[in-house]
């Protein structure tokens, strides 16, 4: 490694102190020659790269455009990118809460060239991984983490031995199969119970731990953090709660019922179903999302 780029310091915690990246924090303490740019397409950085004469660049989760200039300065002419998907499918910044949400049985990440358009490069790579019937984003990131960190390790390894010199090597993606993985808003956390219960259970795990999924509960927002499907047939409104038999809550919803087994209200700490019936609870007929 010649040099590592990350954002610049930034305030972080409590005290909002100025705080290296966790990659720049890395690079520090191995003093490997380090850049924090403001942007990173201004040509100082590119003169501040080329010194340092890199064959190849590899990119994760950078979270700034690269020109040009950046993507084709390595001697090799191409940075390298791990992203959170089976590409096509999924391009954009959230692409595991996206896949959850759409119940994909399978996730990955992929290898693949940077280009202009977000996510659009040549795949040289692929590692594939089913995702878990109550696997969380929280849950799912750790593990394409550590997936994505193998899959660049063993990119570089090829990229050294020249098998990605051959154009066979890199296998173009087919945009008419290329779906859309936005960045997710606070709305998008937002439940609504006309849906159906598995729909809704997705929802809950797409988006723990954060920014956790909620409705408005008496004027203010109840986070439900982990929940699943309860089948049968309701006759209740959607979003209305009806006991269940274990002492749980359960909640009306377009198909099924939603079993709620983690929640939090407002300005409060999160808590098991049991635990927060005991307190100023769910009411038995009350109606949710109003």
């Amino acid at each position: 490694m010649v040099a590592v780029v990350s954002q610049p310091d930034r305030p972080r915690g409590r005290g909002r102190k100025e705080t290296p990246s966790p990659v720049a924090a890395v690079a520090l303490a191995h003093e490997t020659p380090l850049l924090r740019p403001e942007r990173v397409g201004d040509p100082e950085v590119a003169r501040a790269l080329l010194a340092h004469e890199p064959d190849l660049g590899i990119v994760v989760a950078f979270g700034q455009f690269l020109p040009r200039r950046i993507r084709e300065l390595p001697r090799r002419g191409y940075l390298v990118n791990a992203h959170a998907s089976l590409l096509p499918r999924h391009r954009g910044a959230a692409p595991i809460a996206h896949a959850i949400l759409a119940g994909d049985a399978r996730t990955g990440v992929c290898a693949m060239r940077v280009e202009r358009e977000m996510d659009a490069g040549a795949v040289c790579g692929v590692a594939e991984t089913a995702i878990g019937a109550e696997e969380t984003a929280g849950e799912l990131t750790a593990r394409l983490a550590a997936m994505a960190a193998e899959l660049i390790a063993a990119t570089v390894d090829r990229a050294a031995r020249g098998e990605l010199d051959a154009p066979e090597a890199w296998a173009a993606q087919d945009d008419a199969r290329a779906t859309l993985a936005p960045r997710i808003e606070r709305e998008d956390a937002r439940l609504d119970f006309a849906e159906p219960a598995a729909a809704l259970a997705r929802r809950v795990r797409a988006m723990s731990p954060k920014p956790g999924a909620f409705v408005l509960w008496q004027g203010e927002p109840l986070r439900i953090l982990a929940a699943r499907v309860e089948p049968g047939h309701c006759d209740d409104a959607p979003g209305t709660v009806g006991a269940a038999p274990d002492g749980g809550v359960r909640i009306a919803t377009g198909d099924g019922w939603l079993r709620p087994t983690r929640l939090q209200r407002a300005g409060a700490r999160a808590l098991d179903v049991a635990d927060f019936q005991r307190g100023r609870g769910l009411a038995d007929g009350e109606r949710l999302g109003r």
